[in-house]
Order: structure tokens, then C-alpha cells, then sequence
């Protein structure tokens, strides 16, 4: 069974993702296994940032992102061999992860790599495009949605980032502007989607609605 969730960034979708994944089985008795796609791009962009390449050159990108070994265990990625989970979330790898991610044949290499992970197995995945592009044909679809102001709040209490509440919001407004612009992979709402806004959800609440959904 694939369980798939789209939403821009700070929606919750990882934390929901991630939760329902530890909670559900699917009806061959078997667990779940939680895939962000996003971390898929961030590891590309650490390693490209680590290979000093400029990040501005695509060709240079692909070339990288053919050739690099990324594997997902669990909910951890791994560069190379490297456990390269918490390296994920600075102020640089937001910065540069989603224009990367914008790069076409980077979508292509990034996306066969979630559908060979979910070959024979049950997962909760989550992303820009997976109900849409990866798995438009999943068992489940979701896109979760709040506002720009709840988001950064979000962001801004995790404690990751450097920047201030305004800083925060003003890149995840611009994320959105790109997200929602790719040439392909594009950041929207699938054709019979289940849509939820969780601005004003706690987490529980959301986990509630979507597993009344999955049952």
C-alpha cells in the first residue's frame, strides 16, 4: 500500500508522514516505511555544496546526481555510505535545495529512486509531487496546506535555522513561488486529492482525520 502526501513546506507533512507510519499496518500485517522525498534533494544539494559545484551549473548537478549513491534506511539518508540525516536542515541546504530540485532530469532521478523503494513494501511517502507524478494511482492521497504565517512559526520553534520569524517566512513564501512553478513536478492539487488546511490543527487532530480517511 502507498500512502502518499503532498503540501508546501511547513504543512506538518513530514511529522504526519512520519507518524502515521509508525502507527499503521497495512493489510498484509505489514509495518510501514516512512520516505521523504525532500531529503532525497537535500542529500544532492549536501553533496553537490561538498564537491564544490556550483550550484548554478545543472549539467554539472545531474552529472552529480547520477553517480552519487543515496540510499534510505528507515527514515535516515545516507551520502555515500554517510548518515547524513541531521546534516540536512541548515539555512544553506533550504536555500539551495529547491531551485535544485527544479532540475528536471534531478526530478526524474530522485523520483525512480521512491518508486524502487516502494516496490514491495508499504509506505508513507511524502513530498511536492507524489500524488501527482510519483504514485498518482496510490491507495491514499493527501495534500496538506496552512498558512504562511503558521508555517514559519512552525519552522521558527523547531530551533533549526538561523533566521528570525520574518526571514523564515519570507523563504518559504519564495520556496512556494518555485514549488509551485517547476516545469514538471510542480507543487498542486491532484484531481481527488484529500485536501486539509492545518493551520489550526494540532497534530494529533490531523493524524485523526487522515487515518478516518485510510480506514
Amino acid at each position: 500500500m502507498v500512502i502518499a502526501i503532498d503540501g508546501p513546506a511547513g504543512s506538518g507533512k513530514s511529522t504526519i508522514a512520519k507518524l502515521l507510519a509508525e502507527k499503521l499496518k497495512g493489510q498484509d500485517g505489514q509495518e510501514f516505511t516512512y520516505i521523504n522525498s525532500g531529503k532525497l534533494y537535500r542529500a544532492i544539494t549536501l553533496g553537490c555544496i561538498r564537491a564544490k559545484i556550483d550550484l548554478n551549473d545543472s549539467e554539472k548537478i545531474i552529472e552529480f546526481a547520477k553517480n552519487v549513491n543515496i540510499s534510505y534506511q528507515k527514515d535516515e539518508v545516507f551520502l555515500n555510505g554517510e548518515n547524513v540525516t541531521k546534516l540536512l536542515h541548515t539555512d544553506e541546504i533550504d536555500r539551495f535545495s529547491s531551485p535544485l530540485s527544479a532540475i528536471v532530469p534531478v526530478r526524474h532521478i530522485v523520483n525512480d529512486l521512491v518508486r524502487f523503494l516502494a516496490k514491495e513494501q508499504n509506505i508513507v511517502v511524502e513530498g511536492r509531487d507524489m500524488t501527482t507524478v510519483v504514485f498518482p494511482n496510490a491507495e491514499h492521497r493527501f495534500y496538506l496546506d496552512a498558512s504562511a504565517d503558521s508555517r514559519a512559526k512552525r519552522r521558527f520553534e523547531q530551533g533549526v535555522s538561523n533566521l528570525s520569524l520574518q526571514e523564515i517566512k519570507d523563504a518559504i513564501l519564495k520556496r512556494d513561488e518555485i514549488d509551485k512553478n517547476k516545469v514538471e513536478g510542480s507543487l498542486k492539487i491532484g484531481e481527488g486529492v484529500h485536501y486539509f488546511d492545518t493551520s489550526d490543527l494540532t497534530i494529533i487532530e490531523v493524524y485523526e482525520r487522515l487515518k478516518e480517511n485510510i480506514d
